[in-house]
């Protein structure tokens, strides 16, 4: 609160400005948008910027209507279709004191922005998020079964903002944050040479540059997971591939966090045996050990989290599908650096 000229309180004033990168998104923009104008933020203004990859699918006819109906949305073309050219062109535009990254892949509470900057203005946070909530993307039995594995620590490792907190805390990221203008300035936009990987690469420079980024866990969002293996597979090879292209780009160990690196070194511990038996054949048992640790860990924490409407098998077969195309990408992306780049 601050105090006027005639002695009268008046409540600060932050203007927001919702940055949605989106392409090719009708099945779910509707519901992100929707969720962002129902939003109970009342401290200011709210704009909401939709930056859109020249979507083929019929999202812009969508978008087109919103805009019609909602002044304060816009709609910014994205030519090059690259998420973080989308996200640095939302920031740009941006007027507000205060800027969200929303994804068009998710849906907000109304009291989602206005509990976050609160909890801004209680922590002297530069950045802010809530948990994530990880739904289904379709009512289907495997769709189901990926939405629980992307909630538990065995799937996504120490990632908070997933698996949740006991109360605020520091964090290395979170997902659909809210951002103090100034950070941009100070710590800088994203490096739009990353295709993925971005966001947490960012995150790293503000905290780099003395900032601060802190989970709200009390305050949550919806995303929606992918619908079957092959998307999850697809999506987790490509994530895993980046990590490597991001080390190689940045040239910093640091620019992602541990847990990325994860599957490839358990990929490697499965592989590099073989070729070490050369040199004794004792090395030859580590693989087959380790493979039936893992199993016994998958299995347990299969069997614990399976339910009326989430199989046991296909817990199994999630986990398997997500920690090896994961670890696969980026041993692809190891081996395959000096042909990408000579390339480009």
């Amino acid at each position: 609160m601050s105090e006027t000229a005639n002695g009268q309180n008046e409540m600060s004033v932050y203007s927001l400005s919702v940055v949605v990168p989106c392409r090719n998104e009708a099945g779910h923009i509707s519901a992100c948008l929707d969720s962002l104008l129902q939003s109970s933020y009342k401290k200011g203004p709210m704009e909401i910027i939709v930056v859109d990859g020249m979507s083929s699918d019929g999202t812009r006819d969508i978008l087109d209507k919103y805009v019609s109906r909602h002044p304060c949305i816009r709609v910014i073309g994205n030519p090059g279709g690259i998420t973080p050219v989308a996200l640095n062109t939302g920031i740009r535009n941006a007027s507000g004191r205060l800027i969200m990254i929303a994804g068009a892949h998710s849906s907000f509470p109304e009291n989602y922005i206005p509990d976050i900057v609160d909890k801004m203005d209680e922590l002297n946070a530069d950045v802010a998020g809530g948990k994530i909530i990880t739904a289904p993307g379709a009512s289907t039995p495997v769709s189901m079964a990926i939405a629980r594995i992307l909630s538990n620590s065995v799937g996504v490792g120490d990632s908070k903002f997933r698996t949740g907190a006991s109360g605020p805390m520091p964090v290395d990221t979170v997902p659909f944050g809210i951002f103090r203008s100034e950070v941009f300035r100070d710590a800088g936009l994203y490096d739009e040479r990353l295709v993925r990987n971005h966001d947490i690469e960012l995150s790293k420079r503000i905290k780099r540059a003395g900032k601060s980024i802190f989970l709200v866990p009390s305050v949550h969002c919806t995303y929606y997971a992918r619908e079957t293996f092959r998307r999850l597979a697809d999506n987790n090879f490509r994530n895993g591939y980046w990590n490597i292209l991001t080390l190689y780009i940045t040239g910093l160990f640091s620019s992602l966090s541990l847990r990325h690196y994860v599957p490839l070194a358990f990929l490697l511990s499965l592989c590099a045996p073989f070729f070490l038996a050369f040199i004794h054949p004792a090395f030859n048992y580590i693989p087959p050990v380790l493979f039936i640790v893992y199993n016994m860990l998958i299995f347990n924490i299969s069997y614990r989290l399976k339910s009326d409407k989430v199989r046991f098998y296909l817990l199994v077969r999630g986990f398997f599908v997500l920690h090896f195309s994961y670890g696969a990408g980026s041993l692809t992306g190891l081996f395959r650096l000096d042909k990408l780049f000579l390339k480009s």
